[in-house]
């Protein structure tokens, strides 16, 4: 069977774009965060903190911001633990995560969430909140590093 010039070169081209792929997601760290997030609205709300990122050893501040459109009551705070994964350097948890949501907090509550950014980096976070608010929104969170 004889295999046409051109759907080799297109097989090898495809071959190495999946193992470049494949490469890059094999040398992807992760590391532990913490964030803390001040939320207060009223059908417009924003949110505001900072955390910390601990990835090879080393502590990053990070700067939290971000706005939520849609049915925003109240005020709470969020207090996060959790991983970020598919990151190479620290400057790629730096970005906007996006969500929608709905919930609603009396006193304190526990929540789990997951989210990414364009770059690629996933957040894998629990924690608690503390506050009055009820949401059904759109969100964007900012991360920077300090």
């Amino acid at each position: 069977m004889r295999i046409s010039h051109q759907f080799r070169v297109g097989l090898i081209a495809l071959i190495g774009i999946v193992g470049a792929c494949v490469s890059s997601a094999a040398y992807a760290d992760s590391g532990r965060i913490q964030i803390t997030v001040l939320k207060a609205g009223w059908f417009v709300g924003g949110s505001g903190g900072s955390g910390t990122l601990t990835f090879r050893g080393r502590r990053y501040p990070l700067s939290i911001g971000g706005l939520s459109a849609g049915l925003v009551f109240g005020a709470s705070e969020t207090h996060l633990v959790g991983r970020v994964s598919n990151i190479l350097s620290a400057s790629d948890v730096a970005g906007v995560y996006g969500a929608a949501g709905a919930g609603v907090a009396v006193g304190l509550g526990v929540g789990a969430i997951v989210l990414s950014n364009e770059k690629g980096a996933v957040l894998s976070l629990s924690g608690r909140q503390v506050g009055l608010i009820a949401n059904v929104d759109l969100s964007g969170l900012a991360i920077s590093l300090r």
